[in-house]
């Protein structure tokens, strides 16, 4: 039992009272103060008489005098005087001994209770605290390290460390040693994996779901299943005595974790100086202290489990991600991994940005957050390919696939008509001419059948010529429309044209393969782009990948698509990615309708864009000197 210890003023009367008290009271003047004597342990009490000692005399116990309670002993004629407020009791004399020592007990527990009050309302306040930082915590990693280091602070642990429960596909479950702390050693932390059982504290408590405290980790109770592990200690100069160690169960009772404290600190600050004192002064866990780290592990458990289960959404949803991407790209497979280095180009431009510390860009500063909505937006940047019909989306040439053929097998149709009709005429000139004017005029047809089947030829080999994706000259063009209204008379007297009016229309596509209303259902991607992915419930941190996606086709001088906005109006994010896709689509593998542009090239097409005013000329002066499309794809 600790000492209680009396203090009155130097020369009082209350030193005669108060030597009679029985123990553990033990009476001191205030001189003695300063002295040894006083521990923080031990509850004190001051009792002045008021009509001999100054009442002002608990000022010279210095700052902590506020704290100890003051008994007075007062005359039973009261002449007036007001005694202060704050005092604890007030005792009519004469006063006895067993009357003072019973108040004076009174005043140590009223003190003890307002302590013990005061710091449970402490620790429940600190209680919220944590959780409170616990639920803001997302990631998994920083998570264990804030519920390990407030649970040690909470609980006075000198050391502790965490195990989290794994369920592997194929096998029993084990416990991973995930994180360790210690204030008295550097630990040399490294992960390993360790069966559930009996044999270890933490896989005990795993199973058992139960709290365990030992008062000294090397001495378990007798018959117990579980030993400690010295090697730990031996290895790095550590005593490991008193151990707290709680399982982290979830509200459905589920055990995800174990939480192991070590070394309760008597003074919880203050660190141990030697193995030695480890050993004489680490105290066993109070009541409260396993009460608040049960609260805490569960805590921590819901924490987890929300930050795993987090964690798996995410993953989910990058699986989704890549898969619509694949789907995408499947559509057109001359354009595989476009949107995955068009992603990485531009993650890698706004992390340079973000960087800069000087510059158009020293402002520029993109949260981890907005780093995802950047990527996830350059990923999904063609989602709205899906609406565009897939003929028009994999057009290499001018004509759909087949439709050549169709007009081949047409020519040849008019061939054989031609050569029926002029078969025709010759079998008439057998029949009703002279033998000598039959050869004359057979010989004739004949000259004249090779021109037209000659010219037929030439006509199909233009109409092949014509349907490449080529720059076409106008002399070019103007031929392929005058075919569609040049005709040719078959056996049956019907006229026969190679190409159609609507065929003439698409060969004479003066530039790649694609007529104006083909371009614009391709243009129109950006719009289903930005229409699907609204449908997504996007949380708040993600909400702007819609829009970026949209305005990745939009030019700073107001000739991009679908809006045809401006500077001001495209978000950065934007420009970023515009500059990725016009690269990468120059320099991309060969495709149908063109080649692979080198780096140089591709550079100086956009060095042409930015002259133009189309594209940011502070990004492109970024993405130059950076040379993002060197660094190994992710």
């Amino acid at each position: 039992m600790p000492r209680r210890i009396v203090w009155y003023p130097d020369g009082s009367p209350v030193a005669r009272l108060a030597a009679a008290l029985p123990a553990p009271f033990e009476g001191h003047p205030l001189s003695e103060v300063a002295t040894p004597r006083r521990r923080t342990d031990d509850p004190e009490v001051l009792v002045l008489d008021v009509d001999h000692d100054p009442l002002d005399a608990a000022g010279a116990m210095g700052p902590g005098a506020a704290g100890i309670p003051v008994v007075g002993l007062v005359s039973a004629m009261d002449d007036g005087r007001r005694w202060p407020a704050s005092w604890y009791a007030y005792l009519p004399k004469p006063v006895t001994a067993p009357i003072l020592a019973k108040t004076l007990e009174n005043a140590v527990e009223h003190v003890r209770l307002t302590r013990e009050a005061e710091r449970t309302r402490r620790e429940l306040e600190e209680i919220n605290t944590i959780g409170v930082s616990l639920s803001a915590e997302r990631d998994t990693d920083a998570l264990l390290a804030l519920i390990l280091t407030k649970a040690r602070a909470i609980t006075h642990s000198d050391a502790g460390s965490i195990y989290l429960v794994e369920e592997p596909e194929e096998g029993r479950r084990r416990l991973r040693f995930k994180l360790a702390q210690n204030d008295f050693v550097q630990v040399p932390f490294t992960e390993f994996t360790m069966p559930i059982s009996e044999e270890s504290v933490a896989g005990h408590v795993a199973l058992s779901g139960e709290p365990l405290h030992l008062e000294d980790a090397y001495l378990p109770p007798p018959g117990a299943p579980y030993q400690i592990n010295r090697t730990f200690d031996q290895q790095v100069g550590y005593r490991t005595k008193s151990m707290l160690v709680v399982p982290m169960r979830t509200p459905t009772a589920d055990t995800i974790g174990v939480l192991q404290l070590i070394n309760c600190k008597r003074d919880g600050h203050r660190p141990f100086p030697s193995v030695e004192a480890i050993q004489r002064e680490a105290v066993p866990y109070p009541a409260r202290f396993i009460g608040l780290a049960a609260s805490l592990a569960s805590q921590a458990a819901v924490a987890l489990q929300n930050s795993r289960l987090l964690d798996n959404i995410r993953t989910l949803f990058e699986g989704f991600v890549a898969a619509a991407v694949t789907a995408i790209e499947s559509r057109d497979p001359t354009t595989s991994g476009h949107s995955f280095r068009v992603a990485d180009l531009t993650v890698a431009l706004a992390t340079a940005a973000d960087r800069a510390g000087a510059g158009p860009f020293r402002e520029v500063r993109f949260s981890p957050d907005e780093m995802k909505t950047i990527r996830y937006a350059s990923l999904l940047h063609d989602f709205g390919k899906v609406g565009v019909r897939e003929e028009v989306l994999v057009k290499a040439k001018k004509l759909y696939p087949g439709h050549l053929e169709v007009i081949t097998q047409r020519v040849e149709l008019i061939r054989r008509g031609i050569q029926l009709r002029y078969s025709r005429r010759q079998l008439d000139l057998l029949l009703g001419e002279s033998r000598e004017r039959v050869l004359e005029e057979v010989a004739a047809a004949d000259a004249e059948l090779g021109l037209i089947l000659q010219e037929l030829d030439e006509h199909l080999m233009a109409v092949v010529a014509a349907n490449e994706p080529t720059v076409m000259a106008e002399d070019t063009a103007s031929r392929i429309k005058h075919l569609a209204l040049t005709s040719f008379v078959d056996h049956l007297g019907e006229s026969q044209t190679v190409i159609t009016p609507h065929e003439a229309r698409m060969l004479s596509i003066a530039r790649g393969s694609l007529t104006p209303e083909e371009f614009q259902q391709i243009q129109s991607h950006v719009v289903h782009t930005f229409q699907f992915l609204s449908q997504i419930p996007w949380t708040r941190e993600l909400r702007l990948v819609p829009e970026i996606a949209r305005s990745h086709h939009e030019k700073m001088n107001g000739t991009g698509y679908p809006n045809r906005i401006t500077n001001g109006e495209i978000p950065i994010q934007s420009r970023m990615m515009t500059i990725s896709d016009i690269f990468d689509a120059l320099t991309a593998s060969d495709r149908p309708y063109k080649s692979a542009v080198p780096v140089p090239k591709a550079l100086d097409i956009l060095g042409f864009e930015r002259k133009s005013g189309a594209i940011d000329p502070d990004l492109l002066e970024l993405f130059v000197a950076l040379k993002p499309w060197e660094r190994p794809a992710r």
